[in-house]
């Protein structure tokens, strides 16, 4: 055995200062000098680097160690067995000062809280990724940012916006209507499957739904019709019982699972008490974070205590929906999508839970979004990232899934699976490939249907107010409009540069806002079929677009956006600003109006032309070309589009943001790191303004 040899390869007598200087060594310090090695034992004639020796002080023997070691292992615990300290717990804070202030017109809007979740390490069982290659070209493990699920178990009054004004809303719409305008001949029951929803404007019917978001019931004067109303083997067996019925559960226990899917659960010891004590009116929240999963109450004052939280072994929650039709103080439905394909339908309330798609039997690509379709108790849609979007049923078994030969066929303009456009430098596939329909016989197992879109990714969806429309953005830069109660594809547009992240429709159902990686929103009017604006005020990717319903009306509508280059924007815009390209370069039909059954739409195409931003006598009108090609619609060049500033821009996290949301109190935003940061509204009380961000 030998002395501890010196760690650091370079003698200490050789240390300069920044001067350059050779600087003698302290007398009263005796240098460090190393036992001869074994005469087979080689020694090291590495040098440390110049900079590093320049760095190091004379005044101190040996510079401090590392303080994290080079090689870790799971968990970044090192060879000797010593871990890290790891946060565990949520950490709430709340900031002051004009930094965290930001003026728009109506007022200051005031950073409340910032809630900060628990980053999990990765599981012992994932080795550790030493040195990642940021230029690598092997595809990367799926992830996303920290996105929230928020849901209000009680029904508050509805805040004052265009389409329920006054204490009879629908019954004024419906008289000035001539009546309920039936395009279905089941439309005008309610099915059990399609009663009035209350899915927000954006589509995210979990989100805001009954009591946090505006209910848009009535918008809908009449009931859509159920998805795949008429398909006897979609109906349900007993009918007669259907109200004694219980409400159906998952079937294993999640607290006790033994799963290799799942790693650990945590309840919070007082859930029970919690929810007994918790207001009515309050919201919980559910939050994803890498392979984490938590269930939060935003109406306590411990928000930062997880009702529940999951762990999961190595798969990543990528996205997470709430049922809204389906909810009760005893009941949430709760289904998330993760990154190795597989879907967990979880009830929190029983800690129950359901796996589907398991393995990836039905579709083994990560699930990029997933939605409940609107009014359905036990359907939901899910995008997977090879560009297919698969409905399931939760009370369903998993089959092994092959394309059906007799109904795979196509929806759209092309009938040869081959595209005939290629703007934007990206050839779309034109149409609908339906590897199974809804209307199929074949319903005793998972998938529902089965429709592929694309050959890259789809990274959002929406459903629109009224319950008839889905729009799906895609990697491949292409929006779509689709007729999903028809299986049908009603519009094609492309982005003016790379792909589209996010998607969300206004509450009235008359645009669609997009937002992507050219850095741009983009204004879409569906009626028209036209992109009528785009927004320019981020310097990154936008990742997500959301309406405030709270300060929107018939003509004037506010919305917001935040992106990965920190920023939160709002944004006003009313269809007298808004300048619509030439008619020459629109591709519009006439018979566009028939395609949408929203009444409140029929209502202005047929009465209110003198309030369009244009009137339909400057439109290329005709019917649907026999090609199809109407449904794609050209780029349109930046000089004839009408280009918006925001009214505010602040940066607002030091992280890049992923999701938005408004409720009638705050606006809610959460990052990439975990920060959920809640911004209070203006109030009629004065609020120091010095200091405040002013509009960029």
């Amino acid at each position: 055995m030998f002395a501890h040899p010196n760690p650091y390869p370079f003698n200490l007598r050789d240390v300069k200062h920044h001067t350059g200087t050779r600087q003698p060594f302290p007398a009263s310090l005796k240098p460090y000098t190393p036992e001869p090695l074994a005469s087979n034992v080689s020694t090291p004639k590495h040098r440390a680097p110049a900079d590093i020796r320049a760095l190091c002080d004379t005044n101190s023997v040996l510079p401090p160690p590392p303080r994290y070691p080079s090689h870790s292992g799971a968990y970044g615990a090192i060879g000797a067995g010593i871990a890290p300290m790891i946060e565990t717990n949520n950490i709430l804070s709340n900031p002051e000062g004009p930094e965290y202030q930001f003026l728009v017109g109506e007022g200051t809007y005031v950073l409340k809280e910032d809630l900060h979740l628990a980053t999990p390490p990765p599981h012992p069982s994932e080795a550790p990724v030493v040195n990642p290659n940021p230029l690598a070209t092997t595809p990367q493990p799926a992830s996303a940012g920290t996105k929230l699920s928020l849901i209000s178990l009680d029904v508050r009054a509805a805040p004052p916006f265009f389409y329920n004004k006054g204490a009879n809303t629908s019954t004024t719409l419906s008289s000035s209507l001539g009546g309920d305008i039936q395009e279905h001949p089941n439309e005008g029951r309610y099915s059990t499957e399609a009663g009035l929803s209350s899915d927000g404007g954006d589509g995210r019917g979990a989100s805001l739904s009954d009591g946090v978001a505006p209910p848009t019931s009535s918008l809908i004067m009449v009931s859509a019709p159920a998805f795949g109303d008429g398909n006897t083997a979609l109906a349900p067996a007993n009918t007669k019982d259907a109200a004694k019925k219980k409400v159906a559960k998952p079937k294993n226990n999640m607290t006790k699972s033994n799963s290799s899917f799942i790693s650990r659960v945590i309840v919070n010891e007082s859930l029970a008490k919690k929810l007994q004590e918790r207001p009515t009116d309050g919201v919980f929240a559910f939050a994803n974070i890498n392979r984490a999963f938590q269930w939060l109450d935003l109406s306590s004052p411990t928000k930062a205590d997880y009702l529940t939280k999951i762990l999961f072994t190595k798969a990543h929650c990528l996205c997470h929906d709430v049922n809204p039709t389906t909810k009760n103080i005893a009941h949430i439905d709760v289904i998330m999508g993760f990154s190795t394909g597989e879907i967990i339908w979880w009830e929190p309330v029983s800690q129950r839970y359901t796996r589907l798609n398991k393995n990836g039997i039905i579709n083994g690509t990560p699930v990029s979004e997933i939605r409940w379709i609107p009014g359905s108790e036990s359907l939901f849609l899910a995008a997977h990232m090879d560009g297919s979007l698969v409905v399931y049923d939760k009370d369903k078994e998993d089959a092994q899934f092959s394309p059906e030969e007799e109904l795979a066929t196509t929806n759209g303009s092309s009938t040869n699976g081959e595209s005939d456009s290629s703007t934007n430098g990206v050839n779309h596939n034109l149409k609908i490939q339906i590897n199974k329909s809804v209307h199929s016989k074949n319903q005793k197992t998972n998938p529902v249907a089965s429709w592929k879109l694309s050959n890259q990714r789809i990274n959002a969806f929406a459903f629109s107010p009224d319950n008839r429309h889905l729009a799906v953005v895609s990697e491949d830069g292409s929006l779509r409009i689709i007729d999903y109660l028809k299986e049908e594809l009603l519009d094609l547009y492309n982005s003016y540069y790379g792909g589209f992240i996010c998607i969300t429709w206004s509450p009235d159902g008359k645009y669609v806002l997009t937002g992507g990686q050219d850095d741009l929103i983009s204004i879409w009017s569906v009626v028209d079929s036209a992109i009528v604006a785009r927004c320019q005020g981020h310097q990154s990717w936008v990742t997500s677009v959301a309406f405030d319903p709270w300060r929107c009306d018939d003509r004037n509508y506010r919305f917001g956006s935040v992106g990965e280059d920190c920023r939160l924007c709002l944004w006003d815009f009313n269809v007298g600003m808004l300048h619509r390209p030439k008619a020459a370069s629109v591709h519009h039909r006439g018979s566009v109006s028939s395609r949408f059954a929203n009444p409140l739409q029929r209502q202005e195409t047929t009465n209110t032309a003198a309030s369009r931003i244009r009137s339909n006598s400057t439109l290329s009108g005709g019917a649907v070309d026999e090609d199809g090609s109407s449904i794609v619609h050209p780029v349109e060049p930046r000089a004839r589009i009408a280009m918006l500033p925001p009214v505010s821009s602040k940066a607002v996290d030091t992280h890049p943001l992923c999701w938005l949301e408004f409720t009638e109190e705050a606006i809610i935003t959460s990052c990439k790191n975990g920060h959920i940061r809640t911004w209070n509204r203006p109030t009629d009380a004065p609020v120091p303004t010095e200091g405040a961000s002013q509009p960029s």
